[in-house]
């Protein structure tokens, strides 16, 4: 290779786009030399290491903006504490092939402190290695965005900005304050992505308690027909897992004394 090649090739390639190949490509020509490697085989190999290390580079950007409670993970999940939910069932809606892609549900029922947060954010990294974008919200603070977004006359780009992302996680539902402004903007946000995008929603109420968050029962009734159609209903019994880690805390202390 003429030293003219050896100094515009890295330009091509910065101008493609391309940084993995422009990083490697001198060494792997070596190597290429040194094995004998045709022509096709060298470029495959540079064109191999690009595709793997763009695909790194997306999910480690994707893992970040989808902004997951860190450590909350399928693996480190307590399938022990839980009663009627296995590891298989929940690697089974990771996995998102049917669900995520038909623009179905998943709703997590239980109460304070049984690990419905964790099992949602397991579900949402799972998700992410499997190529969907993912958002994670504690529903009042993202309620509280829209609202600001309707005010400003700007709601409708607010939800534009939400469509992209082919699973919401919606934390806490039950915790959304009974006020006219916000269940109304949660109310657009779930026939907005009805039937097209996903959500992945905790609660700790029961849908018979539900006209405690709506501030209209016919409004209540229409969100429950509209998650409910096309969703998976996971109900978590279970022991706290904050009253369990107390009382072992006590337990050690005493066990100290």
């Amino acid at each position: 290779m003429s030293q003219r090649e050896k100094a515009i090739l890295p330009l091509l390639l910065t101008q493609l786009r391309l940084p993995t190949m422009k990083r490697l490509w001198e060494g792997l020509a070596s190597e290429a030399e040194v094995k004998g490697w045709s022509g096709p085989t060298y470029l495959s190999s540079l064109c191999e290491r690009e595709v793997a290390d763009r695909d790194h580079r997306r999910l480690a950007r994707h893992m970040m903006e989808a902004q997951l409670p860190k450590g909350k993970t399928v693996e480190n999940y307590d399938f022990n504490n839980i009663a009627g939910i296995t590891k298989a069932k929940i690697l089974g809606l990771a996995s998102g092939e049917v669900w995520v892609k038909e623009g179905m549900n998943v709703l997590i029922f239980g109460g304070s402190g049984v690990g419905k947060t964790h099992l949602a954010a397991a579900i949402g990294e799972k998700l992410i290695e499997k190529g969907f974008r993912v958002l994670f919200n504690r529903t009042t603070e993202l309620v509280q965005k829209l609202q600001a977004a309707k005010r400003s006359l700007t709601l409708p780009v607010a939800l534009e900005k939400l469509d992209k992302y082919d699973c919401l996680i919606l934390d806490d539902f039950g915790y959304v304050q009974k006020d006219e402004l916000e269940t109304s903007v949660l109310f657009e946000l779930i026939c907005e992505r009805y039937e097209r995008k996903s959500m992945v929603i905790t609660c700790n109420q029961p849908f018979k308690d539900w006209d405690r968050i709506f501030l209209d029962k016919q409004m209540a009734i229409a969100a429950v027909d509209r998650l409910v159609h096309h969703a998976t209903i996971l109900e978590v019994e279970a022991e706290s897992y904050r009253r369990k880690q107390a009382i072992n805390k006590k337990n050690g202390k005493e066990a100290e004394k």
